[in-house]
């Protein structure tokens, strides 16, 4: 392992040398005699470690603290006075200081100063490592480099941060709301405790509750004798993420609305509260709004659970991620078949591009694992994928008679999407007479898709 950074910023040279002399067997030290000096490197190449005098001649040091924790926060600073003036030194830790120290320094009282200090900072580290060796696993939900898929990435890497805002995940089948959850879960400060996933549409309306919540021994015929421990309980400290969240039934949405407001949960047959620190990640395809309309849903809820709202935009709005989407999948299958196609044939990329992706990237999955799986060429074609070969395919015919031949000058294909989206989002909304539900339902998008194209194309 590298040795540790330790910057010196001290208008002392007695102090700068001789601090210079205790630390660097151990220590890669640079020594700067005043805070302009040290504000570049700083920014170049950020050390694990300040030892910052208060008195320096060109800026107060509690300023240039204050500058050094709003840049790089995880970085420990330790301050060095002259004097031991208990205001200033209440200001520094305010600030932001890890420890201070009074001149004359003491190696040994330096040297356990500086050893607590980077303990932190290899706690630290080690905490990023393990942080990225997790986000590994979530990588496929995240390839491509649209800046759709990049605004939704900045969005989770800053509500993950938060180790118990509820977040609501949006977004239609297929596009990886479980992904999106597990990535908040191993990004935030709950990564080293559970994540822990129920689907709430496939748990019987009046067994959802018992699940999430537990109950005691004797709470309803057929329970196990010795009770249960619920999900949230599973999750203590961690995450647990409600798929289907719509489909939770009002007795169990009272429940979990009380939990939400007060972290406190009764088990199924138990009049004793319990306490946990459960972060709630949600996520629907279904539209609450209408739901709650119809009273099949509690308002009240809607909003505990969606403190943070996001939405994955589905593949056919990331049109430009799809090859390399489908590459990292060919890539996967052929290990896993011990394959060695090598691409796409053309038909089989310009049917990639082009396809309406109903079933988003579970879609374009398995339709990648049944190319590569039957596959004898070292082209991936459009039958490998099961797409009816051009020849013998009817919907090929109709679209030359509906569209103008590629001309050898070329299109904008974008462009043509987006007129084409954008005439018939006009056309839907024409003919629902504005609502923009009907109108979504006419296009066979959600509602919330609906309204993410309307604003990209017509606000």
């Amino acid at each position: 392992m590298d040795p540790y950074t330790i910057f010196i910023i001290d208008d002392e040279e007695t102090i700068r040398d001789s601090l210079t002399l205790i630390l660097e067997p151990d220590y890669t030290v640079h020594t700067f005699a005043t805070g302009s000096e040290a504000l570049g490197p700083l920014s170049a190449t950020p050390p694990d470690l300040i030892l910052l005098d208060i008195g320096l001649p060109d800026i107060s040091g509690i300023d240039l603290l204050k500058t050094i924790k709003t840049s790089h926060p995880g970085i420990p600073v330790i301050m060095i006075t002259a004097f031991e003036d208990i205001a200033t030194v209440i200001s520094a830790m305010k600030s932001g200081a890890y420890d201070y120290l009074v001149k004359p320094l003491h190696g040994d009282t330096l040297e356990l100063v500086i050893a607590n200090a980077l303990e932190t900072v290899k706690l630290r580290k080690e905490v990023k490592r393990l942080q990225e060796q997790f986000i590994q696993e979530n990588l496929p939900c995240f390839i491509g480099d649209s800046d759709i898929i990049q605004d939704m990435l900045e969005f989770v890497e800053l509500v993950a941060k938060s180790p118990d805002t509820p977040i609501l995940i949006l977004g239609e089948t297929g596009t990886g709301k479980e992904l999106v959850a597990s990535a908040i879960h191993y990004r935030s400060p709950n990564f080293r405790s559970k994540f822990v996933t129920v689907n709430c549409a496939a748990i019987p309306k009046d067994l959802i509750e018992s699940e999430i919540f537990g109950y005691e021994r004797g709470a309803f015929s057929g329970a196990n004798p010795a009770g249960k421990k619920g999900l949230i309980e599973e999750a203590a400290s961690g995450t647990l993420f409600l798929d289907e969240i719509g489909d939770l039934g009002l007795a169990a949405q009272a429940a979990l609305l009380r939990f939400l407001e007060t972290g406190e949960f009764y088990r199924i047959g138990s009049t004793r509260k319990h306490h946990v620190q459960t972060r709630i990640v949600s996520a629907t395809n279904k539209n609450l709004d209408e739901m709650i309309q119809t009273d099949r849903f509690r308002r009240d809820l809607f909003f505990r659970i969606g403190v943070v709202k996001l939405e994955i935009p589905s593949l056919n709005d990331r049109r430009s991620d799809i090859l390399a989407l489908a590459a990292f999948f060919l890539d996967r299958f052929n290990t896993k078949f011990s394959k060695n196609i090598t691409w796409f044939s053309p038909g089989a990329e310009a049917l990639l591009s082009t396809h309406h992706w109903t079933g988003n990237v579970r879609e374009l999955k398995n339709l990648m694992e049944r190319g590569v799986l039957v596959a004898k060429g070292s082209k991936l074609t459009p039958g490998d994928m099961g797409f009816p070969e051009p020849a013998n395919n009817p919907a090929r015919a109709k679209a030359n008679a509906l569209f103008p031949p590629l001309s050898p000058d070329g299109v904008d294909l974008s462009l043509l999407q987006e007129k084409m989206e954008q005439f018939y989002i006009s056309e839907a909304l024409r003919l629902a007479k504005g609502n923009e539900s009907q109108a979504a339902k006419l296009l066979n998008i959600n509602h919330h898709t609906f309204r993410y194209r309307r604003k990209k194309f017509m606000d």
